[in-house]
């Protein structure tokens, strides 16, 4: 891991956070995707904070103990968006640049299309906007194909029964071999505690087919794919910047997997940084 973690309360959750670099740094919030957490960061962060930012890299809901409400209810995409802004008031930011990668993605985009004054820049990885991944879901029949798995994630019970049977062999599995094995079994430890994969499977659940008529965001944007992603395909990934009406760049990983932050770590710090600088 990196940094320092500490425990920060919104409302009735309280989230696991790490930080690292100045106080006094630009912050930049790091919102992971599934099945991972904070730590999938961990080999980006370092860059960035010797850059002279301020890193923020929650565990989201779900994957923090004391963030781990019940209901599917609990875990709309709103909900995640306001426990964005909810760290954001905790620590006293009113604005800061945001990175989310797959599902954290989906989170950096509402949040900036809704709450554009609470986003200085927005880095997305892997999942486009919204909108036009939607419009890829309609349309592209190999998006249609890329993302049939997320029916089975949706699955209540089912899916927990088989990602951690035989000690989670399946759910170890997804991260192949992209994944260092020391963050493959953080990942894996945090989704084991109990009611944790539930409730990060609950963010499949909660959704609905209004984040696909999400607005055009309206704040600096990169978005970074890789070629070589088994459920984002090109379709989504070039229609992206149709849905930013603001300064926009298109990242293309060559042969690299979905697992961007960990296995091209580099390049993905390399893009953040020239959207922060260059706003």
């Amino acid at each position: 891991m990196f940094g320092t973690q500490s425990a920060v309360s919104v409302g009735a959750l309280t989230f696991d956070v790490w930080t690292a670099g100045p106080d006094d740094g630009e912050p930049v919030v790091l919102l992971h995707g599934f099945p991972q957490s904070a730590t999938g960061w961990s080999l980006v962060a370092p860059t960035l904070a010797d850059a002279g930012l301020r890193v923020i890299a929650p565990n989201q809901r779900g994957y923090s103990p004391g963030a781990r409400p019940d209901e599917v209810s609990d875990y709309t995409t709103d909900a995640l968006v306001g426990d964005v802004i909810g760290l954001l008031d905790e620590l006293g930011i009113d604005s800061a640049h945001v990175v989310g990668h797959d599902w954290g993605a989906a989170v950096a985009w509402t949040l900036a299309a809704r709450h554009p004054d609470r986003v200085k820049t927005l880095t997305a990885v892997s999942v486009p906007h919204l909108a036009a991944y939607g419009k890829a879901l309609r349309e592209d029949h190999d998006q249609q194909q890329r993302g049939s798995y997320i029916g089975f994630l949706r699955l209540p019970g089912k899916a927990e029964d088989l990602l951690l049977e035989n000690d989670a062999a399946r759910l170890s599995a997804m991260y192949g071999d992209a994944v260092p094995a020391d963050q493959a079994a953080e990942h894996v430890r945090i989704l084991s505690e109990p009611g944790a994969l539930t409730a990060a499977l609950n963010w499949y659940r909660a959704m609905t087919a209004e984040l696909g008529e999400l607005p055009s965001v309206k704040v600096p944007t990169t978005y970074v794919w890789s070629d070589s992603d088994t459920a984002i395909g090109r379709c989504g990934a070039e229609d992206c910047g149709a849905f930013v009406d603001a300064p926009y760049e298109f990242v293309e990983l060559a042969g690299v997997s979905h697992w961007i932050p960990e296995e091209a770590p580099e390049a993905l710090a390399s893009a953040i940084l020239k959207r922060v600088s260059s706003g």
